[in-house]
This record gives C-alpha cells, sequence and structure tokens, in this order.
C-alpha cells in the first residue's frame, strides 16, 4: 500500500537542485526510506530522470558494506558523477551504521567521517545529495550541527490523519477512534490484528527508540529513562517541569535521600527523549508580555499510539489524547506552536482582586500569522462554555480563533467570531492554518 505523503514530496521537490544536503529526520518507523525511494524516486522517474543517473547506496546491506568507509564512498559517487553532463541523484540510507577512518595523510589526526565526504560531494554541481537514517544517530538534531549549516531538513512525522484516513476509508468516526487508540506510525496499517498492532508499538518503544537512546547516550540508570517515559506519558497536556517528575518518581518509589533520583539527571533524560523526537515540548507566552515562561511546560508524545501502548492502553483519556493529536498536526502543518496565557481580574474567596492566569491550548504561528484554538472535547455546560471562549476574549486582539470539539459535525461562528468545527473536520480541512 503506497500512502501519499505529498507533503514531504513537495518539500524534496521545492529544495531539489540549491546546492544543500537533504537530510531527513524523524522518529524510526515513520516513513523516511519510504518517502525517498517509493515516492520520491517514481516521480524523478516518471519527470524523464533515468535509472542510472540515481545513485543508491544502502549501508544496511551487506552487498554495500564497502561503501561505510566514507573514503571508498566518496571516490566511488566521484566516479560517478565528476565531470558528466547528466545530472545525477545520490540517495544514501542508514547514514548511522556508516564508519569512521582515519585520515592516511594524517592518521594521528581527526578521524574521516561520513558527513566529511558528503560535504565533500555537495560541491559537485551535477549531484543532488538526500540521505535517510534509522536510529538515534540519524534522528538526532546533531546531524544539523554536522553539516554545518549546508543542508536542509524535512522532518517527517507519522501519518496525519488525514493521511491515515486516505489509506484506511470507510466511517470517519471510526477511522478517527482507530487512529487516537494506535496512532499513525504507516505499519500499524499492515497489522492483520488489534493484538499485532498493540504489540508492534509496545516492542518499539522498549526495544527500539529506548535502546536506542540506553546505546547512544550512554544511560547508566535505564530504569529512570523508562521512569521518565512513563511519566510524560501519563502527562500528557498537563504541566510539568523535571523537578516535579523528579519528585513524583522518589515519591512512588520511596527512594531515601541517597537513592534519590535528580532533577538534573531527569532534565538531561527529557533533552535525549525530546532529541529523538519521541515527546515535544510546548512552551507557555503571555499573550500580553510578549515573552516566555521558564516552567513548567506541555510535553506530547510525538505519535498517540505509542503512549497509549507505553501505557498498556489503560489511560485513555480522550480529552488529552484529542490534544495530543491536534498539537501533532499542527506540528505536521509546520506551525511553531506555544500555549497562549492571559489574564482576567476576578476576586477570589475574601473578595479581593486579584490576576487568574486563563489558557488558550495553542497558539499556531505559520508565516508571520498566528491562530488561537483550543481543544475542547465536549462544551455541555455554559460554564464549559465560557472557561474556553474568555480566553480569546481576554486577548482583545483580532486573530483568527477557533475551537476543535469532538461533540459537533457542521462548523459554526459564535456571537464573538470564533469558529466551532469538529476535530475530524478540523483535521481533514488543511485550508484553516
Amino acid at each position: 500500500m503506497v500512502i501519499k505523503r505529498d507533503q514531504y514530496l513537495n518539500q524534496l521537490i521545492s529544495h531539489a537542485w540549491d546546492g544543500q544536503v537533504k537530510v531527513i529526520t524523524g522518529i524510526r518507523r515513520c516513513g523516511k526510506s519510504f518517502l525517498l525511494h517509493e515516492i520520491y524516486k517514481p516521480h524523478l522517474l516518471e519527470n524523464g530522470v533515468k535509472e542510472d543517473q540515481i545513485i543508491t547506496i544502502q549501508l544496511d546491506l551487506a552487498s554495500d558494506i564497502v561503501f561505510r568507509n566514507p573514503l571508498y564512498f566518496s571516490s566511488y559517487v566521484k566516479e560517478i558523477a565528476e565531470g558528466k553532463n547528466e545530472r545525477f541523484y545520490l540517495f544514501v540510507d542508514e547514514i548511522q551504521m556508516s564508519d569512521e577512518v582515519l585520515n592516511p595523510h594524517h592518521p594521528s589526526g581527526k578521524k574521516i567521517t561520513f558527513y566529511d565526504a558528503l560535504n565533500d560531494l555537495r560541491t559537485i554541481k551535477n549531484l543532488d545529495v538526500y540521505v535517510t537514517g534509522s536510529n538515534s544517530r540519524m534522528l538526532s538534531k546533531d546531524i544539523m550541527t554536522e553539516f554545518r549549516g549546508r543542508s536542509d531538513e524535512i522532518q517527517m512525522h507519522p501519518l496525519s490523519f488525514s493521511e491515515y484516513y486516505s489509506a484506511i476509508g470507510g466511517d470517519k468516526n471510526e477511522a478517527f477512534d482507530r487512529y487516537s487508540f494506535y496512532g499513525g506510525l504507516p505499519l500499524i496499517l499492515s497489522r492483520p490484528n488489534d493484538e499485532s498492532r498493540g504489540e508492534y508499538l509496545k516492542a518499539l518503544f522498549s526495544e527500539v527508540y529506548l535502546k536506542d537512546i540506553v546505546e547512544r547516550k550512554k544511560i547508566a540508570r535505564a530504569d529512570i529513562l523508562s521512569d521518565v517515559v512513563d511519566f510524560l506519558c501519563s502527562s500528557v497536556g498537563s504541566l510539568t517541569n523535571p523537578t516535579n517528575i523528579s519528585n513524583s518518581i522518589n515519591s512512588m518509589q520511596k527512594r531515601n535521600q541517597a537513592e534519590s533520583v535528580s532533577r538534573n539527571t531527569v532534565c538531561s533524560y527529557m533533552e535525549h527523549l525530546e532529541d529523538a523526537f519521541l515527546f515535544r515540548e510546548c512552551k507557555r507566552f503571555d499573550v500580553k508580555g510578549k515573552s516566555y515562561f521558564d516552567y513548567p511546560n506541555k510535553y506530547y508524545c510525538e505519535d498517540i499510539g505509542l503512549r497509549n501502548a507505553r501505557l498498556g492502553f489503560r489511560q485513555q483519556e480522550p480529552t488529552h489524547i484529542m490534544e495530543n493529536i491536534l498539537y501533532n498536526e499542527l506540528k505536521i502543518r509546520r506551525c511553531s506552536v506555544d500555549i497562549g496565557i492571559v489574564y482576567s481580574n476576578e476576586k477570589d474567596s475574601q473578595g479581593k482582586q486579584r490576576n487568574v492566569a486563563k489558557e488558550i491550548d495553542f497558539i499556531a504561528t505559520k508565516g508571520g500569522k498566528s491562530v488561537y484554538i483550543q481543544s475542547a472535547y465536549a462544551m455541555e455546560t455554559e460554564k464549559k462554555v465560557d472557561a474556553e471562549t474568555k480566553p480569546f476574549i481576554l486577548t482583545r486582539d483580532s486573530f483568527p480563533k477557533i475551537i476543535v470539539r469532538r461533540d459537533i459535525g457542521k462548523r459554526w461562528y459564535d456571537d464573538h467570531g470564533v469558529l466551532h468545527i469538529g476535530v475530524i473536520d478540523f483535521l481533514l480541512d488543511d485550508t484553516l492554518i
């Protein structure tokens, strides 16, 4: 089954022949290699590129093992492309499997890496370079530093609901329920039953993602890393910080002072999880003061199915799950996303006036334009309606305002000009942002 992933295909097309190395990053198993070989390559062939103009190096194959040596690799590609009249495309898969070798001219100096080879090849004018990878070394943000500003990052995500629904069709509500439960990793669609889907997701977390981080970062306390993951999965959509997490772990496990998990350890592990794109931090932004808060912030899982599987599919809070899906959707749409904070002057129980912080779930910004979004699973009472709309009113600005809901079908505008729209409608309409 070929799932259309036009957003990423169009990014590759737009970056073609710009003199940069195209680096396709993203969480493991989100479809990076598939994008390159099963979507982009056919596009090139359909538009006149010949098969022998596409140089493919798959470093995970025994037949290509010699090319893990960056010197052999560079020499091979140069022999094919350098000085020729034709244009060539270079696809390199599994870059993390490359080796470092001694510099033959300076054997006691710094080793030569695959990044050195790619930066060298980038200077060949008739060669366009694309790379992907499949473990935490490639998933890391460090990859962009290695190329020293000479690369374009095409960041992939698991399937959006629109991509997911285009593949399975049928009743939209049933599709959304399945998506909310098992998420959007592409291979989920090929699993024959619920049991195999659940086992696949659980294994990915424990046997792939976490092991990658432990190995790459040389984590001494894999058990603490696992505890941090469990906490973040349980608290998606809730405000937290490393201190809260370390205190919770110490309290739940009744650790004494000598055994306690420090804030710094938790903070470091959270950075590793973000670096591997498993979780993303969403910061709070003072709408009037135009400044960010340090803590607390919110964290969202890159794929809601992974989150659910990690918790044994037990914690099925529909409000938080929908909020996580909406956050992911905004990132897929390449928005910058913050939590908005505005203040309301209210009387407390003592009759004194005080400023009370009100939250806008998401401020989504793209192309210099911002949209305010509330995630409201249901709005059954006037109190709930007031709670969701009041932060919008307090902004006193003209930015578009949207409340995304699960309890309505047809979209409509209220007296304040706020758009009320069903979550499925929102996810399938990419013209709104």
